[in-house]
């Protein structure tokens, strides 16, 4: 069965106003522009253009194969959440548009995926050049088209890593370095992460770097080496968008604060950060689900988000903060002063426990993996809010990105911060946002 990616876009200068669409078929395995459509429809609105855009889109993949597998990706939140029966179509104008998209191919043959307008260019520069013709008093033509030419090294970025065991990218990450550094320059575009660990003793915080976009898919791997035929799963993604808890007390101390200490409530600062963060994800619109640690601190972030979204909280044991033992409370030059051996073996091991018998890195790996895989089979297709801690974003992430234990020392988290990790159903999983605070700013 064919499988396809059909990106389309739609702009109106003025909204209303002149308005055009631009729509790309992909071959989703090597990148090669299958088909594209453009067209100057006249004064319209954005939302029409970009409706419009679909049908092209669809209709061109139809016309390839009828029986294709078709991903479709667009910057327009609104026809992705329509078109996958997320949100209700009110407007008069768009009901007739949706009905007739969704004529053109089965249902089950088509998925949508919401994508930031940077990684949508190739399209984007078709609607562009559609309403420049169109100012001309003329019609797109295919001949003087250079979209392609923009979408080239965005659209490298965006074949996923091999398939692997449900979540971790272990394997295939040699084939994935591997392309990787066949193709270095490939992702030089790209924004970079810098995260340092946290917490850890001076100077053991080092700078690492992770190539990613900060509203799309991490770039995990650059384009396939010839002969690989990497493809990527075409179905919606389980994604987990995971909110650190807002401070407490004892965050701007930065003291060991795990699940058997005190269990602090959210302070002032908190309580303002947890507001921020439910306008952000009200404003974002995507969130079907919020799930907290049982911890004070989370539930009460969870419920502020919550009761913004008009949803309820599940609360979830496996999300709960590792148990520090008796370094709950302290600071980590207390600890070190304290405890300087078991810190040390604490550092150099995921198997060696805070002193007290606390919980392990090893061990709390092995609870939020077995926490992971049964939301993930819970919330299949679905955008769920997991509420919780350090330890248990820091260990999705490294799980998620196949990297090494000592990771988790090098990855920043501040308090009330966002980041996401899609899993697909062929194994597959994509870091796609880490540590983003702009909703505090």
């Amino acid at each position: 069965m064919p499988r396809f990616v059909v990106e389309a876009d739609g702009g109106s200068r003025g909204n209303p106003g002149p308005a055009g669409y631009g729509a790309v078929v992909l071959d989703p395995a090597s990148g090669e522009t299958l088909a594209e459509r453009a067209e100057y429809i006249g004064v319209a609105t954005n939302n029409v253009a970009e409706y419009k855009g679909l049908i092209a889109g669809l209709t061109a993949a139809r016309d390839l194969a009828p029986d294709a597998v078709v991903l479709v990706r667009m910057d327009s939140k609104l026809v992705v959440e329509q078109m996958s029966g997320r949100w209700k179509i009110k407007h008069p104008d768009m009901k007739p548009l949706a009905a007739e998209a969704a004529r053109i191919l089965p249902r089950a043959q088509v998925t949508y995926e919401w994508i930031p307008r940077e990684r949508n260019k190739h399209a984007d520069r078709l609607a562009n050049e559609a309403m420049d013709a169109g100012k001309r008093g003329e019609q797109w033509e295919p001949s003087a088209s250079s979209a392609a030419l923009d979408a080239s090294a965005a659209r490298a970025l965006s074949t996923p890593p091999p398939s692997g065991p449900p979540g971790d990218a272990a394997a295939g990450a040699a084939a994935a370095r591997a392309a990787l550094a066949a193709s270095r320059g490939t992702a030089a575009g790209a924004d970079t992460l810098f995260a340092e660990a946290e917490p850890g003793p001076a100077g053991a915080a080092t700078a690492a770097a992770e190539v990613r976009d900060r509203a799309g898919h991490t770039a995990t791997a650059a384009a396939p080496a010839a002969g690989q035929g990497w493809a990527p799963d075409m179905g919606a993604p389980a994604t987990f968008v995971l909110l650190r808890h807002g401070e407490t007390a004892l965050t701007p101390q930065k003291r060991f604060s795990g699940s058997g200490g005190s269990d602090p409530e959210l302070s002032p600062a908190g309580r303002r950060q947890a507001a921020a963060v439910a306008e952000a994800l009200a404003a974002r619109g995507t969130v079907q689900t919020v799930i907290s640690s049982p911890l004070l601190r989370c539930r009460e972030t969870a419920q502020a988000v919550a009761d913004r979204l008009g949803l309820d909280v599940t609360v979830e044991q496996g999300l709960r903060e590792v148990d520090f033992g008796a370094w709950e409370g302290l600071t980590f030059a207390e600890v070190q002063e304290r405890f300087p051996d078991d810190l040390q073996a604490w550092l150099d091991s995921p198997k060696a426990a805070p002193t007290g018998g606390g919980e392990s890195f090893a061990a709390a790996t092995r609870r939020i993996s077995a926490t992971r895989d049964r939301l993930l089979a819970e919330h299949a297709g679905r955008t769920v809010l997991l509420v919780t801690h350090v330890t248990p974003v820091k260990i999705l992430v490294r799980l998620a990105l196949g990297a090494p234990p000592e990771s988790l020392f090098r990855m920043e988290l501040s308090a009330a911060s966002l980041s996401a990790v899609a899993y697909y159903a062929d194994g597959n999983a994509s870091v796609r946002l880490l540590n983003d605070t702009a909703h505090l700013r």
